[in-house]
Parts: structure tokens; C-alpha cells; sequence
């Protein structure tokens, strides 16, 4: 009873000095960093396909990923370092994945849009409203894009209201060509007139030449990335064969060892980041997403 007594009675000062041990400024921190981190995984799932997806979901998965790799690195080698980048590694996969998939879906995209503004310049040339345009897409649109511009439909049947339902068609492409084709929409549902179809021709121009100028730029990065991303994976395959004998793992688990190890780890994640750096090439900013 006394023990009870005593906690209860350390909780209640704890509660009390709370004010002072951590002050509302270090809390309203904390709370923006956590709201930076939940906002960019939802912008990653988002890209990515998983737009339903929550960011705790992403959070669950890194730390499962963590825990089973650092499990498996210390079963099999015992060093307490390759564990530890065992779990850093298996944590970053989910969000590489993602990345990875959001870059190959931009990709198959970057040359649908095209075909998706002709089709939208015929309808508007058929005399169909702007609403009727975009909801034809759901039947005449590429296959991977039909789903989207079904559900835009099904809103405006529930709704009619076309400011909401195109917000959530943007929403659900999450794409920046996508975004410009919707904004120029937009405005000429708003403001009216007569150029919306040459507008919309010089838009898939545009796409296309982009898409086709990626094309070619990135089928020539292709060999040297790829090169990159073995010199930098090849060193760590090695090494992970190495710590599987008894010896070996001795070695990397004194302190020298892990400091090289760590050393190692630095630098082959610096330089991989540059080449990422100078690789890359500059993406189209989403349009007020």
C-alpha cells in the first residue's frame, strides 16, 4: 500500500512540474516534426498508389522491418554493428519501395496523358460539357486511368458539384501532368471561352516532347546508375559472407572493426547520394496539390 502511496504521490509531482520539465515550446516542436514526418510518408504513399494507405501503417512496417533484419544480422554474424545497419537498411526499404514505384508509375503516366487530352479535345469538339468530358474518360481512357476518372463520375452523379469532384480526380492521380490538365480545365470551367481546345493540343505537344526528351536521357543514365547502385551493394554482400565465419565476425565486432565498418557505411552512402544527385533529373512540381 505504501508503494502505491509513493507512486501515486511521484506521479502527481511529476504532473505538476511537467510545465517546467518540458516546457510548451520543445511540445509544440515535437508536434510540428511529427506532423513534417506524417505529411511527407502520406505524400509518399500518395505518389506511390497507396493513397488509402495511412502513415502509421508505413511506420509499423519500417519498425517490423527493423526488428526482423537486426534479429536475422545478429543469428547469423553476432556483431552488434551489422546489426545495426541491418536495421537502418531494412527500415529505409519501405520508403526506397515506395519511391521506387511513385518514380515507375510517373513514368508509365508521363506518356498516357497525351492520349488523354486528344480524347478530351474530341469531346469538347463533339460538343460534350466539360463534366461529360472528363467523365467519358472513365470507358475511353487508358486502362491504368480509368479507375480515377470512374470514381469522378460516380461523384458527380452523387454531388454534381464539379469544384469538389475535380479536386478529389487530382487527388486521386496525384500527378503533376496530371495537375495541369485539371487546372487548365478548371479555369476554363470557371472563366469560359473558346481556346480550351488549342490549349489542350499545346499541352499534349508539350508532354510528349518532355516525355520523349526523359525517355532518351534516362535510357542513357540507366547503365551508369546501374553500375553505381553494384559498387556501392557488392562491397556489403561480401562483407556479410565474411562475418558468417567465426573469425571473421570476431574481428568486425572488436572496436576497430566497427569502426571501419562504420566508416565503410558513411562513405558508401554519401557517394551513393551523389550519385543520385547527379543523375537526376528535375522533376515538374505538382500544381497546388
Amino acid at each position: 500500500m505504501s508503494a502505491a502511496l509513493g507512486l501515486a504521490l511521484g506521479a502527481g509531482l511529476l504532473l505538476i512540474a511537467s510545465p517546467w520539465l518540458w516546457p510548451r515550446r520543445e511540445r509544440d516542436a515535437s508536434a510540428r516534426a511529427e506532423g513534417r514526418l506524417t505529411r511527407r510518408a502520406h505524400e509518399v504513399l500518395e505518389l506511390a498508389g497507396f493513397a488509402h494507405v495511412a502513415p502509421r501503417v508505413l511506420g509499423v512496417g519500417m519498425v517490423a522491418a527493423a526488428l526482423v533484419a537486426a534479429a536475422a544480422a545478429w543469428l547469423a554474424t553476432g556483431v552488434a554493428v551489422l546489426c545495426l545497419l541491418a536495421a537502418v537498411a531494412a527500415a529505409a526499404a519501405p520508403v526506397v519501395w515506395l519511391r521506387s514505384r511513385a518514380a515507375k508509375l510517373v513514368r508509365q503516366r508521363r506518356s498516357m496523358w497525351p492520349d488523354v487530352c486528344d480524347l478530351l479535345v474530341g469531346s469538347v469538339r463533339a460538343g460534350l460539357s466539360l463534366p461529360d468530358a472528363i467523365a467519358v474518360l472513365g470507358q475511353s481512357a487508358p486502362q491504368a486511368l480509368r479507375g480515377s476518372f470512374a470514381q469522378f463520375e460516380r461523384d458527380m452523379r452523387v454531388s454534381g458539384h464539379f469544384p469538389s469532384s475535380i479536386d478529389r480526380l487530382k487527388h486521386a492521380l496525384a500527378d503533376p501532368m496530371a495537375d495541369r490538365i485539371i487546372e487548365t480545365l478548371r479555369m476554363a470551367r470557371e472563366v469560359g471561352g473558346t481556346e480550351l481546345v488549342p490549349v489542350l493540343r499545346a499541352l499534349s505537344a508539350s508532354i510528349r516532347a518532355d516525355a520523349a526528351l526523359r525517355g532518351e536521357v534516362e535510357s542513357k543514365q540507366s547503365w551508369t546508375k546501374g553500375a553505381a547502385v553494384l559498387g556501392s551493394v557488392a562491397p556489403w554482400i561480401i562483407l556479410a559472407i565474411l562475418s558468417l565465419r567465426p573469425e571473421a565476425a570476431q574481428a568486425y565486432a572488436s572496436p576497430a572493426g566497427g569502426l571501419l565498418i562504420l566508416i565503410g557505411a558513411a562513405v558508401s552512402f554519401v557517394s551513393y547520394r551523389i550519385m543520385l544527385r547527379v543523375g537526376r533529373l528535375p522533376e515538374p512540381r505538382r500544381w497546388f496539390a
